[in-house]
């Protein structure tokens, strides 16, 4: 951006108010223009300001930020970092406020509030760029159909049709950064109940993992959970990264085995998608497909090259759908892509490629 990166701060602490505006004026291509300390003066602010991205605390008097977050990406949408608590309510919250549009979240320290949040300053600042160029999208109207799926506003998965026999030898790899929470979603709902195995890297900080992992598991058909040091990799089941953790894949005979380490960050990131897709390269190889998602940087690009290299089958979301196209572009460029696809044509199109495989190996037998 030529111009300052414009930042409201919204949060019911003084204290925090002041350190991130602190740090926010810290950055050469950014200002805080204005704090708040909750969202009904928040809103008049903004209609005033026109900032170009807010942060947003969760616990706030008056309106909470989840309640807020609803509104204003339904009325009025733009980038929202959202400020989480590392806790399990806080978890859950975290993964219903990117749901509803916010573009990612920085989890606040619960104690030594001032010296963590300015150790977080880098993460911080980060996320704000990223939030300033991301595609952010208006959120549905809520109606009686959204929420008929049960009590937690969660609805069903779509029925999709079983692929009947498969070679248990193939491995869908799966990696994304910012934005990635909505979108892997949107891939393992239509993923059918005898799916190959999944293994999942998302940029996601220690403590909020299981929260999605759990959040899935409601949602699809197939078994989603937390990948496990040493265990085995089931076809019918996704395998999520732990946060702050590496994982990658390694054979054991016949089966494939979950590797979660406290390996070095890899391109500043632990989980890396660079781990777990070059494991797949040399470990699967031509029984690998591979699925790049939206997200900030090139993690994982140059491996999902590796990965076509060793005779993977690769899908690459396209720009238009992408709240961060940035780790799809790298692989493009990378040569890595087989197809590049909407993201709402990915799990199709994966489908339809494992049906035609399951065809072949019954015309074999």
């Amino acid at each position: 951006m030529s111009r300052k990166i414009r930042v409201i701060v919204v949060d019911d602490s003084a204290l925090v108010r002041s350190l991130l505006s602190e740090i926010i004026n810290r950055q050469r291509d950014m200002e805080c223009i204005g704090t708040a300390n909750d969202p009904l003066v928040a809103r008049e602010m903004i209609r005033e300001l026109n900032p170009d991205v807010i942060t947003l605390d969760v616990e706030m008097p008056r309106m909470d930020g989840i309640d807020f977050l609803g509104r204003l990406m339904r009325l009025r949408p733009m980038p929202v970092v959202m400020i989480s608590t590392l806790t399990e309510r806080g978890g859950e919250i975290t993964m219903k406020a990117l749901e509803l549009g916010a573009v990612d979240f920085v989890a606040k320290p619960r104690v030594g509030l001032a010296s963590g949040l300015n150790d977080l300053a880098t993460q911080i600042v980060d996320k704000i760029r990223v939030a300033a160029v991301a595609q952010v999208r208006r959120a549905p109207a809520r109606d009686a159909s959204s929420t008929a799926g049960s009590a937690s506003g969660m609805s069903a998965a779509p029925v999709s049709a079983l692929l009947g026999r498969l070679s248990t030898e193939k491995l869908i790899c799966i990696g994304a950064s910012t934005g990635g929470t909505e979108a892997i979603k949107e891939v393992l709902v239509h993923m059918p109940a005898d799916s190959p195995g999944i293994v999942i890297t998302q940029h996601m900080p220690p403590g909020f993992t299981t929260s999605f992992a759990a959040r899935l598991n409601g949602l699809c058909q197939i078994t989603v959970k937390e990948a496990v040091n040493g265990e085995r990799i089931l076809p019918g089941h996704a395998y999520i990264a732990p946060g702050g953790t590496q994982f990658h894949v390694a054979r054991s005979g016949a089966n494939y085995v979950a590797v979660v380490d406290d390996g070095p960050p890899v391109n500043r990131h632990k989980p890396s998608v660079e781990v777990l897709f070059k494991s797949a390269a040399a470990v699967v190889g031509r029984n690998a497909f591979g699925i790049m998602l939206t997200g900030m940087g090139n993690d994982g690009a140059a491996a999902m090259r590796e990965m076509k290299d060793a005779g993977s089958y690769n899908y690459v979301q396209d720009e238009a759908t992408c709240i961060v196209f940035g780790m799809p572009r790298e692989a493009i460029a990378h040569g890595a892509a087989d197809e590049v696809l909407p993201l709402g044509q990915i799990a199709p199109a994966l489908i339809t490629r494992l049906r035609g495989a399951t065809d072949r190996l019954h015309h074999r037998i």
